[in-house]
């Protein structure tokens, strides 16, 4: 095992570095997704990906069943997930490296879900893909074929909110609702991935992409800690609500504030997708207040 575990952030030459000297010491997740194209990221990862990666797919392993009601992207149960990794190799305690090429969001996921799942040693690709091969590290299309690992899930290091707590917000006031879409769509504007547009009352935005510098790597802790800084406007971290149109961006955000060292900040998994789903539930459109 490496002496020191990731938990937020590894550099391509960090990565390369590790695998060089003890490949079955990290476990590998290739997360690339297209929502638009759900087929496309396992697509991507047939053509080429990180040697020693496997493919975990938003819809498939990443997320729960759907009812129509609970969101596009609802969180799958802590023990089929749990599973589904350790089906995978995944031993207890093992750092976990995980991409994609899309700027981080889906990678987050997988971050986040683990945290979930109680294990710390998960860490995103800065800047993806692109940085790895920017590096010139290489890509196979060969996929590895591991034995089952011993990992479980424990005490979660995340914790969520619902669809009640958030409307009980509304009311008492007492959390801050970040909301990781774009702009435009947070403003209620080209909606066309949910069938109402608008936001929660209430919820500020912060687009997850300005986590990123222009080569799509995560700006410096200090700056993420500025910027949200200037966005909660003294609001506590552990008060703060992290939401998106799925539960899926919004990850990025709390990968965000984990770098700025602001902890403690709640998801609420089912976001805007299981927000809007209830016609009884307000809805406020226009820019952040």
């Amino acid at each position: 095992m490496p002496h020191t575990h990731h938990t937020t952030l590894i550099s391509a030459d960090k990565l390369a570095e590790l695998l060089a000297a003890a490949p079955a010491s990290v476990a590998l997740f290739d997360c690339r997704f297209e929502l638009a194209d759900t087929g496309a990221g396992e697509a991507a990862y047939a053509a080429g990906h990180i040697p020693g990666a496997q493919y975990l797919h938003l819809d498939r392993d990443l997320s729960g069943r759907k009812t129509g009601t609970n969101g596009r992207h609802p969180l799958p149960s802590r023990d089929a997930l749990a599973a589904t990794l350790a089906d995978r190799g995944l031993g207890q305690g093992q750092q976990v490296v995980a991409y994609d090429a899309q700027g981080g969001p889906y990678a987050a996921r997988l971050w986040w879900l683990l945290r979930w799942l109680g294990h710390d040693a998960i860490a995103v690709l800065d800047g993806g893909l692109q940085a790895w091969q920017a590096a010139g590290q290489p890509l196979t299309s060969e996929t590895p074929q591991p034995r089952r690992g011993d990992f479980h899930a424990s005490a979660p290091l995340e914790s969520t909110v619902d669809a009640q707590a958030v409307l009980a917000n509304l009311t008492s006031r007492t959390r801050t609702v970040i909301d990781a879409r774009a702009p435009d769509r947070y403003r209620g504007e080209n909606e066309t991935l949910d069938p109402v547009g608008g936001h929660i009352p209430g919820a500020l935005n912060r687009f997850f992409k300005d986590n990123l510098t222009a080569d799509g790597r995560f700006k410096t802790g200090h700056e993420l800690r500025e910027q949200f800084a200037a966005l909660l406007a003294g609001i506590e971290p552990d008060r703060v609500i992290l939401q998106c149109g799925s539960g899926v961006t919004a990850c990025h955000n709390a990968l965000a504030m984990e770098i700025a060292g602001l902890h403690g900040a709640s998801l609420y998994p089912g976001s805007w997708s299981e927000w809007s789903a209830d016609p009884a539930r307000p809805i406020a459109t226009g820019p952040n207040p």
